[in-house]
């Protein structure tokens, strides 16, 4: 999907660079970027509850990746505090 800042032509042109990357070239990018999105997320959790320790942001960074009903399922009895 195309961004929306970005030209016709330079996408396509940015395609085409993908499409001759080795695949693990590509692979190491995209982890890469899951793991800046990642930072991100727990950077602006860090922001909105600057009085949570690590494991509440994680808690909280996977009940926004999971939703609360897989979050739930997957963490039991875990409860973070209210908002």
């Amino acid at each position: 999907m195309r961004p929306a800042d970005t030209s016709p032509q330079a996408w396509e042109v940015y395609l085409g660079l993908v499409r001759k990357m080795p695949p693990e070239e590509r692979m190491r990018r995209a982890l890469e970027l899951s793991e800046e999105v990642r930072r991100a997320a727990e950077a602006g959790l860090r922001l909105k509850y600057p009085r949570a320790d690590e494991r509440e942001i994680a808690l909280r960074r996977a009940r926004l990746e999971l939703g609360p009903e897989l979050f739930a399922k997957a963490f039991g009895g875990e409860t973070i505090p209210d908002e």
